[in-house]
């Protein structure tokens, strides 16, 4: 449960919200929506206590369970599974009580009566926190997450960003917290997955706090809406469902425009004979209290809310190159004894379109990290073509410096560039005045996305990969994307859930991962779009 009093939010100078006051109960499932930078990260997590506020106060009773955009909890070394059973406190004791079950086959017999010990009192305590029950529940949630066995049985370090996103995500629903804040919960999940987890956040008793750009998660699992107003920096609190909150906020915002045009009209008469009135000596006091009147009718009103700015996005004209700029052969990938691919072989021609598919781990995001040479393939080379300029557009954001600010990560993707071009680029992406100087790992993911597609629009990139590129972004900002990438002559190799985005880019060709099967692109593979 959390109570909200009087709450302030600040990024540097800027006001994000101010005065806010709510409650969050146990039942309430509340869609916290508004555009890209509005300050609904911000909110979760101050709300989570990552971050503190600028001013109020927050009151935390229970356990919170906390999903950001880019979670990097966890120890590397530490086992999946683990993480997800630590969660009720089971997962050191399933080690515990597997190392002593080997200690206790020692020939030592002061060894083994001691392990024999150490046993009994870990498995009375996992009894006493539900034992095998609760470990069989978190497998049933790990495996509707499309987590099976071999990726638990992997240390945190070996696994891709969206498989550990999944793990964090299947460790706060099996937790057990009294409310959670759920942060895109549906980035990396498939079609199956997705389904599963609205209803179990339908069924689910506590307090939830959710951003997602999924209408239907939304649709089908709210019952309070906070719309956060980025021009009135307020919370506009809808006490309803989603469907009843889009007819209520369209009327709102209607009401507000006839307030403010009947008022605007009686302040402008108002206004203007105080100004005949004030030429005549004797009138002058009358003339005052009319400008007064005039000045406290519009004070008085609700401001009619801007049109949400959209960045303006067009991919670069891509630099001169050979016909065929990058190439992969024989390219596999292992970690320790779990092998990824093998032998995928791969030409992207210039201005060729390919979308790589496969199922969650896969190995996609993997191959994408080798063909832009951020990470190294275990057999096989990477060949450069004449003129190749790689733009490598990551779903983790990792070609983003957090440390160093937005605009000296714009430089550092195009030397060439002076502050004020850089500016004015950033400025298309939402991002002007002192939002230049902010540091990259205090940006929401929609801020960090739209920043990694700035660094790419100054690149002059003639080949771009792109890692679910459409993550983290609002309908409008979605929207861009799709028309660059309809009108981009560069090649692409495009990762992605989204079938919007693969019907945008219009593929020539598909690469099938783990097998590397490649084959001309027709319809009957957009069913696996969602899948993969």
């Amino acid at each position: 449960m959390l109570n909200v009093s009087d709450l302030e939010l600040r990024v540097g100078a800027r006001v994000l919200m101010s005065d806010v006051s709510f409650r969050v109960s146990d039942g309430d499932k509340i869609g916290l929506v508004g555009r890209n930078g509005a300050g609904k990260t911000t909110l979760t997590k101050t709300l989570a206590g990552d971050l503190q506020p600028a001013g109020g106060s927050i009151e935390r009773i229970g356990e919170i369970g906390y999903l950001p955009q880019d979670p990097r909890s966890g120890n590397p070394e530490e086992l999946a599974r683990t993480r997800i059973l630590d969660a009720r406190g089971l997962g050191s004791l399933v080690v515990g009580m597997r190392e002593a079950t080997e200690q206790m086959a020692s020939a030592d017999p002061e060894v083994s009566e001691k392990a024999m010990k150490r046993y009994t009192s870990l498995n009375d305590r996992f009894l006493a926190l539900g034992g095998y029950a609760a470990e069989a529940e978190a497998a049933a949630i790990a495996s509707n997450l499309a987590l099976p066995d071999r990726i638990l049985d992997q240390p945190l370090k070996t696994l891709s960003g969206g498989q550990r996103r999944r793990i964090e995500l299947a460790r706060i629903l099996y937790s057990g917290a009294r409310t959670m804040l759920l942060d895109e919960p549906t980035n990396h999940l498939d079609a199956d997955s997705v389904g599963w987890l609205r209803e179990f956040l339908k069924g689910y008793q506590g307090g939830l706090i959710v951003i997602s750009h999924d209408v239907e998660l939304v649709g089908d699992t709210v019952n309070r809406v906070f719309y956060l107003d980025a021009n009135r920096q307020v919370i506009d609190i809808y006490n309803m469902n989603w469907k009843n909150y889009q007819k209520q906020r369209e009327s709102d915002e209607q009401r507000r425009k006839r307030e403010r045009a009947n008022a605007e009209k009686q302040a402008s008469s108002l206004q203007m004979q105080a100004a005949k009135m004030g030429a005549k000596a004797s009138k002058a006091v009358a003339a005052q209290q009319m400008a007064k009147r005039a000045e406290k009718l519009l004070s008085g009103l609700e401001d009619v809310r801007a049109s949400d700015r959209v960045a303006k996005l067009r991919f670069p004209e891509p630099a001169a190159c050979g016909k065929t700029p990058l190439m992969g052969r024989d390219l596999s990938k292992s970690y320790g004894s779990l092998e990824i691919f093998t032998a995928v072989d791969l030409n992207i021609d210039r201005g060729s379109k390919v979308v790589i598919l496969g199922l969650n781990g896969a190995g996609k995001t993997t191959l994408l990290r080798i063909l832009s040479g951020v990470d190294k393939s275990d057999t096989g080379e990477i060949i450069s073509g004449h003129g190749l300029k790689v733009g490598y557009y990551a779903q983790e954001h990792e070609t983003l410096d957090v440390n160093r600010s937005v605009l000296e990560n714009m430089v550092s993707a195009s030397p060439h560039l002076t502050e004020t071009e850089a500016r004015k680029v950033l400025g298309s992406f939402l991002f002007s005045g002192d939002d230049a100087h902010k540091k990259a790992g205090v940006l929401s993911g929609g801020e960090k996305t739209r920043l990694a597609l700035a660094m790419l629009v100054v690149s002059s990139a003639n080949v771009l990969l792109l890692d679910e590129p459409t993550n983290n972004l609002d309908p409008h900002s979605r929207d861009e994307i799709l028309g660059a990438l309809a009108s981009y002559s560069g090649a692409v190799v495009l990762v992605s859930h989204d079938e919007g985005a693969v019907e945008a880019l219009n593929p020539e060709r598909v690469l099938i991962l783990p097998d590397g099967v490649e084959d001309h692109w027709n319809k009957d593979y957009a069913d696996l779009i969602s899948l993969s």
